[in-house]
C-alpha cells in the first residue's frame, strides 16, 4: 500500500482543522453575540443585529447594562441560589445514583431487572405530566424551619433539590459503565475480603472518573436551566434561581441590553463548571488504566 505523501498529509490536516474551526465558530457565535450585545445600548444593539457589527465590539461600548441589570433584579441572590441548589443536587445525585447503579450492576437480588427496567422507562415520561402530582406531594410534606414545624415544602431549597436527586438517565449511565468494567476486579477484591461498600469506594469509584464527570455535566445543565418547577414552588424571591429571575427583565419595557448582560453573567458559572470538569474528565481518562 502506497504511503501518503507529506504534501498530501499536510493538505488533509489543513482541511480538517479548517472544517473544525468553522464548526467551532458556528457554536461560539451566539456567545460572542450575547457578550458583545451586553455592552451596547438598546438602540445600537437592534440596529447592529442586521449586520456583522452585531459580533463586533464597536460603537458606544460600556458596562451600563450590567449595572442596570443588577439594579433591576437581585442577580447575585439568583446566582447564589442556582449554584447552591445545583451543586447540592449534583453531589447527592452522583452518590445516590452511582450507589444504586452499583447494586444493579454487581449484586444479585430478586426483582433487580424489573426495577431497572421501570427506572429506565421513566425516561420517556415528560416532566410536565408529573409536575402537578409532585407539587401536591411536596405541599403536604412536614418541614422544620426557623419559624418552627410546618406542613409544606414550598419556598425552600429542599423542594428544588430532593425531587431531583435520583433520575433514570444518571442511573442508566452508571449501570452501563459499571457493567463494562472487568469482573475480575470485583472477584479479586472479594477474595481479599473486601466488603461491597469497600469495593464501591476503593475499586469502582477511582476508575469511574469519566462517567462521574459526564453525569455531573448533564445533571448540572439540567438543574441550572430549570424553569418550570422553581416557578411553581418558589414564589418567594429569596429562593428563586437564575432562570426564574429572567422574567424580571421582560416586565413592562424590555431592555435587551440588560437581558444580554444578565444572560452573560449567569452563563459564567456554567462555563467555569464545564471547563473544570473537562479537565477532570481528560485527566481521569489519562490516568485510568486497567490491566489484565
Amino acid at each position: 500500500m502506497a504511503a501518503v505523501k507529506p504534501a498530501n498529509r499536510g493538505v488533509n490536516l489543513w482541511l480538517r482543522y479548517t472544517l473544525l474551526t468553522f464548526v467551532a465558530l458556528i457554536f461560539i457565535f451566539p456567545i460572542v453575540f450575547m457578550v458583545v450585545s451586553s455592552l451596547k445600548p438598546d438602540q445600537q444593539l437592534l440596529v447592529d443585529t442586521g449586520s456583522l457589527r452585531a459580533f463586533l465590539p464597536v460603537g458606544d461600548i460600556s458596562l451600563n447594562n450590567y449595572f442596570e441589570a443588577f439594579e433591576r433584579a437581585p442577580v447575585g441572590l439568583f446566582i447564589f441560589n442556582s449554584i447552591l441548589i445545583t451543586g447540592v443536587t449534583v453531589a447527592l445525585s452522583l452518590f445516590v445514583c452511582s450507589f444504586g447503579a452499583f447494586s444493579f450492576a454487581f449484586l444479585k437480588w430478586r426483582g433487580r431487572d424489573v426495577i431497572l427496567a421501570i427506572i429506565i422507562a421513566t425516561l420517556i415520561v415528560p416532566f410536565e405530566t408529573i409536575a402537578i402530582p409532585m407539587l401536591l406531594v411536596v405541599n403536604n410534606l412536614p418541614m422544620v424551619s426557623s419559624s418552627g414545624f410546618k406542613i409544606g415544602w414550598l419556598n425552600s431549597y429542599q423542594v428544588q433539590i430532593v425531587p431531583f436527586i435520583a433520575d433514570g438517565l444518571t442511573i442508566f449511565l452508571f449501570v452501563q459503565y459499571f457493567r463494562d468494567l472487568p469482573r475480575e476486579l470485583i472477584e479479586a477484591a472479594r477474595i481479599d475480603g473486601a466488603s461491597w461498600l469497600q469495593i464501591y469506594r476503593r475499586v469502582i469509584v477511582p476508575i469511574s472518573g469519566p462517567v462521574f464527570a459526564t453525569a455531573a455535566i448533564l445533571k448540572f445543565l439540567a438543574m441550572y436551566n430549570q424553569y418550570l418547577w422553581p416557578l411553581m414552588v418558589a414564589q418567594s424571591e429569596q429562593y428563586r434561581p437564575v432562570m426564574v429571575g429572567l422574567q424580571y427583565f421582560f416586565q413592562l419595557n424590555v431592555a435587551w441590553g440588560e437581558v444580554m448582560a444578565y444572560l452573560t453573567v449567569i452563563t459564567l458559572p456554567v462555563l467555569v463548571f464545564y471547563l473544570f470538569l473537562q479537565r477532570a474528565f481528560i485527566a481521569s481518562i489519562a490516568s485510568t488504566g486497567i490491566k489484565g
